[in-house]
């Protein structure tokens, strides 16, 4: 019984993405990644990581990484506002939060309306692990587990 309620929660959470904006861009992450969403929080810097990796937060007594998603993609910092979010997702079971500038909506995207990232420097493409359909919208969907490398990830471990 509790391995088809497993499955038929597996089954309602595919092909399902969280939309978010950087700039003008909309980014997926699928949802089976997604902890939780919570607003901009007291970050807590450490010294010696990349500058990308904000620091830590303290949500309900657990330390998590944040990691600001504009400066992962070395696109300009933007000064955090009211609609700046923390996604939180796990990643190489590690609990990590994305700082992004905005969520959109829970979107469906099935197989059929996701392609392969275009061959335009496979080097800018790493962390876009395909481009989702809807409508008239394209929507970048995110790798999540090449959004740390082994050095960061060992970086945040050791915190």
């Amino acid at each position: 019984m509790a391995e088809e309620v497993m499955e038929l929660d597996e089954d309602t959470q595919k092909d399902k993405y969280l939309t978010f904006f950087i700039g003008k861009e909309i980014y997926g992450i699928d949802i089976r990644l997604v902890t939780e969403i919570i607003g901009i929080q007291p970050i807590t810097e450490i010294p010696e990581v990349p500058v990308y990796v904000k620091g830590i937060i303290n949500l309900r007594g657990k330390i998590i990484p944040v990691m600001d998603v504009r400066l992962r993609f070395k696109k300009e910092f933007l000064a955090y506002n009211d609609r700046t979010c923390v996604i939180v997702i796990e990643a190489h079971e590690i609990a990590l939060g994305l700082i992004v500038d905005g969520v959109a909506e829970v979107l469906r995207i099935g197989e059929e309306n996701i392609v392969p990232p275009p061959e335009i420097r496979a080097a800018q493409n790493k962390y876009i692990k395909g481009i989702g359909k809807t409508g008239n919208e394209v929507n970048l969907l995110l790798d999540c587990d090449k959004l740390l490398t082994d050095q960061d990830e060992a970086a945040i471990v050791d915190l």
